[in-house]
Parts: structure tokens; sequence; C-alpha cells
């Protein structure tokens, strides 16, 4: 797995028997239930948010689109 560090939001993780601070973004499934728990919605919207604002920033920097279907 790659670590793109793309997102800011970083949680300590223990892969391959160590602990890293390792971005949302880049976690797995599991590793996202385990920190999870039971976030409430706000702490969700705060996340929603500020990935948004990531991928805006992103789309902007490399000029990307989505293909339009039709």
């Amino acid at each position: 797995m790659i670590n793109r560090d793309l997102d800011g939001i970083y949680f300590r993780v223990k892969r391959d028997d160590r602990w890293q601070n390792i971005c949302f973004s880049d976690m797995t499934d599991e590793e996202i239930d385990t920190i999870i728990g039971e976030r409430g919605s706000d702490w969700w919207k705060a996340v929603a948010l500020h990935l948004k604002e990531c991928i805006n920033k992103i789309g902007e920097e490399f000029d990307i689109r989505s293909l339009d279907s039709e």
C-alpha cells in the first residue's frame, strides 16, 4: 500500500508490529473501522468537509474534471 498523505487527517495505527501516523485516506477499511468507533455526526461532517477541500485542491492544482458520460 502506498502512503500518499493527501488529506492531512492522521491517526496512530499499528502496522507491521509498529505504531505509525497514517493519513485517513491511506488507511485500510479495517483500520478505519477500528478508529471511528462511536464517532458522532459532527466528527463525520468535519471529516467530509475537510476531504471535500482536499479533493477540490487536487482538482484545481492538476485541472482535473470528471468526464461527462453523455
